[in-house]
C-alpha cells in the first residue's frame, strides 16, 4: 500500500527495520548483557544491579527452571510488580526456551485463576506478597502449575538491607497476607541452585512464541495475545529508531535512565521500559508502586530523568505534586504518552513544569505496545497519536471493512512484523478481528489526515448515541479536564427513555467549591445539547487499571445498579 506518512518522518529515522538481524529476543538480550556489562540496569529503592548481574543471574534462573523438566514453549507466568526480580524472571524464562506470561498482581484469585488455566502455565514466579492470592487460584483445581517460586521484596537488596526490607514489608506494613503454597521453592534458592547446574541453550526460531501478553479483562473474558521472538524484536528496533530525533534534542551523554512508573507486566512498560531499556544500555529506575505520587517524587529527585513513559492519569498526578515541579528536568528528552488518551489540559501543565512535550503514541497489547507516535522531537502537544511506525501498515476502514475518505472516522486497522501472531488457542475470536489480508481490527475509531498524522476519536464500544447522534466520550472528557476545578473525568453513556442513551460525567473534584450546577453551566457553553452531560456525579476517586486507565465500564455498571 502507499505509505504516504513516510515523507513526514523525521530525519534520520528509517521506513523499514529488518528484524531478521536478531533472530530471537534472547539473542538480542545477550548481546546487551556483554557491550554494557559494567552498566547498571535497574534500579530499585537505591538498589542497583548491573547488565552484567542480570546476565549471571537469569542465566542461573534459566538453568534451575530448565533442571524442572519443563519443555521448550512451556509457560511460565511471572507474577510481580516493579522489582528487581521481574527483568532477571523475564530474561530468564526467555532463555530457558519458555514462553513468559505477564500477570497483573492485583488480579482476584478468579482472574489470576482464568489466566493460569487459559494459558496452560507450568510453572509460577510471584512475590510473597500476592502469594496468598496464587494460593487461592490454585485451591479449584483447574490449572496445569507444577513449580512454584517465591521471592520476597528484598531478596536482590544485599545483606543488611535485604533483611530489613523484608522486615518491614512483613511486619510493619503488613503488606504479606498469611499464605500456604506447599513445595514452593524460594527465589534466592532457585538462583542459588541454578548456579551449579548446567544451562542448556535451547534452539528458538524467530516463529516461537515469546510472550503471552493478555489483554486487560476490561473489554470481558482476558484472552492472551500471542506475540513471537520476531514480532517483539521488530518492535523494539522500530521504537528505538523512531526515539533517537527525541535523544538528541538534549545532546545525552553517557547511560540515560528511563522512568519505570508503570507496571512491567503491561505492555507499554514491558517493552518501553524492560526490554528497551536492556537493548539501549538504559537505566530503568523502577517504582515499585506509582500510586504513592509523594513518594514516587521523593524517588525521582534522586536521579536524571531522560525518558520518561507515562499515561495521562500518572502525568497529571504527578503534575498536581507541589514538589514534583522542583525536580530538575533539564535533561528530560522525552516524556512518552500512551495507554489512553493524553488530554490536552494535562499536557500542557507538563509541559508547563518539565519543558518537554508528552509525545503521545499508539499501541494495543495485540501488536506488541507501539505502533503509531508523534515524532520524539516534537515541541508540542499534537492532539494526535501520530505517524505510523517503521515497517507499520494502517488502514481506517468502515463497518464493511472498507476504506473511509481521508479525514473521516473509522476502525484503525494494523499490519505489520508488529502483529500478534493471534489470541492464544482461540481460532474464533482471531477471526473476528484479523481480516483477510492480516490487518488488525483494532476496535478504535481514528481519523487520518493527509500527512498521516491519526488522531483517535474513541473506542468503538464507548461510543454514545443520544438521539441518533455519535457521542465520543474523550471529547467530552478532554473539555471537562480544562475547567480549572476540575482534577480527573470520566464520561460513559447509560440507557435514557428519551433519547437512547444519556451521556454521564463523573468528576473528582480539585476545587471542593465547584458545584454541578457550575459544571453544567460550563458544558452549556462548550457543547452542543445532546453532547451535554444529563447526570453529574462527584467521586472521590475513579476506578482505574493497574497502569491507570479509567475503567468506564465500573462506572457505567455502578449507574446501571442504581436505577435497577
Amino acid at each position: 500500500m502507499d505509505r504516504f506518512w513516510l515523507k513526514s518522518y523525521p530525519p534520520g529515522v528509517p521506513a523499514d527495520i529488518d528484524p531478521s538481524v536478531y533472530p530471537t529476543i534472547v539473542s538480542l538480550l545477550e548481546e546487551s548483557f556483554q557491550k554494557f556489562r559494567d552498566r547498571k540496569a535497574y534500579v530499585c529503592m537505591d538498589k542497583a544491579i548491573t547488565f552484567g548481574e542480570l546476565d549471571a543471574l537469569s542465566n542461573a534462573l534459566a538453568a534451575w527452571l530448565q533442571g524442572r523438566g519443563l519443555k521448550k514453549g512451556a509457560r511460565v507466568a511471572i507474577m510481580m510488580p516493579n522489582v528487581l526480580q521481574y527483568p532477571v524472571a523475564v530474561a530468564a524464562v526467555l532463555r530457558a526456551g519458555f514462553v513468559a506470561v505477564n500477570v497483573n498482581p492485583l488480579y482476584t484469585a478468579r482472574e489470576l485463576e482464568h489466566q493460569l488455566g487459559d494459558s496452560g502455565a507450568e510453572a509460577v514466579i510471584v512475590l510473597e506478597n500476592f502469594a496468598s492470592t496464587l494460593q487461592q487460584a490454585l485451591a479449584g483445581g483447574k490449572h496445569p502449575i507444577q513449580h512454584i517460586v517465591v521471592a520476597a521484596m528484598g531478596d536482590l537488596m544485599g545483606f543488611p538491607k535485604g533483611l530489613i526490607v523484608n522486615f518491614v514489608v512483613r511486619r510493619l506494613r503488613k503488606m504479606v497476607p498469611a499464605w500456604s503454597l506447599p513445595g514452593h521453592t524460594p527465589f534466592k534458592a532457585a538462583i542459588s541452585t541454578g548456579r551449579s547446574m548446567g544451562y542448556a541453550r535451547p534452539k528458538l526460531q524467530p516463529d516461537d512464541v515469546a510472550v503471552l501478553q493478555y489483554t486487560g479483562g476490561t473489554t470481558g473474558v482476558a484472552k492472551g495475545a500471542t506475540l513471537l521472538h520476531r514480532t517483539i524484536v521488530a518492535n523494539l528496533l522500530a521504537s528505538e529508531a523512531w526515539m533517537q530525533p527525541g535523544l538528541k534534542r538534549k545532546q545525552l551523554s553517557g547511560q540515560f535512565t528511563i522512568v519505570c512508573a508503570l507496571p512491567l507486566y503491561h505492555v507499554f512498560a514491558f517493552i518501553t521500559c524492560g526490554l528497551l531499556g536492556m537493548r539501549t544500555g538504559a537505566l530503568n529506575i523502577l517504582i515499585p508502586n506509582p500510586r504513592d505520587m509523594k513518594g514516587t517524587v521523593a524517588e525521582l529527585a534522586k536521579y536524571r530523568i531522560n525518558i520518561f513513559p507515562g499515561v495521562n492519569t500518572l502525568f497529571n498526578g504527578l503534575a498536581n505534586q507541589p514538589d514534583f515541579a522542583r525536580l530538575d528536568f533539564s535533561q528530560l528528552a522525552i516524556s512518552n504518552g500512551g495507554g489512553m488518551a493524553v488530554q490536552e489540559a494535562v499536557a500542557k501543565k507538563w509541559l508547563a513544569i518539565t519543558g518537554c512535550p508528552i509525545v503521545e503514541g499508539y499501541g494495543l497489547s495485540e501488536t506488541s505496545a507501539g505502533v503509531t507516535c508523534n515524532p520524539t522531537d516534537s515541541e508540542a502537544y499534537t492532539g494526535s497519536i501520530g505517524l505510523p511506525l517503521p515497517n507499520v501498515e494502517i488502514r481506517i476502514l468502515d463497518d464493511q471493512g472498507q476504506d473511509v475518505p481521508m479525514g473521516e472516522a473509522g476502525e484503525i486497522a494494523i499490519r505489520g512484523p508488529q502483529v500478534m501472531q493471534g489470541y492464544w488457542q482461540r481460532a474464533d475470536e482471531t477471526a473476528l478481528v484479523m481480516t483477510p489480508d492480516g490487518f488488525f481490527k483494532s476496535g478504535d475509531i481514528g481519523e487520518m489526515d493527509a500527512r498521516g498524522y491519526i488522531r483517535i476519536v474513541d473506542r468503538k464500544k464507548d461510543m454514545i448515541v443520544v438521539s441518533g447522534f455519535k457521542v465520543f466520550p474523550n471529547e467530552i472528557e478532554a473539555v471537562v479536564a480544562n475547567h480549572p476545578g476540575v482534577l480527573e473525568c470520566a464520561v460513559v453513556g447509560v440507557p435514557d427513555k428519551a433519547s437512547g442513551e444519556a451521556v454521564t460525567l463523573f468528576v473528582v473534584r480539585k476545587d471542593p467549591a465547584l458545584t454541578k450546577e457550575a459544571l453544567a453551566a460550563y458544558c452549556a457553553e462548550q457543547f452542543t445539547g445532546y453532547k451535554r452531560p444529563k447526570i453529574i456525579e462527584f467521586r472521590d476517586d475513579l476506578p482505574k487499571t493497574n497502569v491507570g486507565k479509567i475503567l468506564r465500564r465500573e462506572l457505567r455498571d455502578s449507574v446501571l445498579k442504581k436505577v435497577a
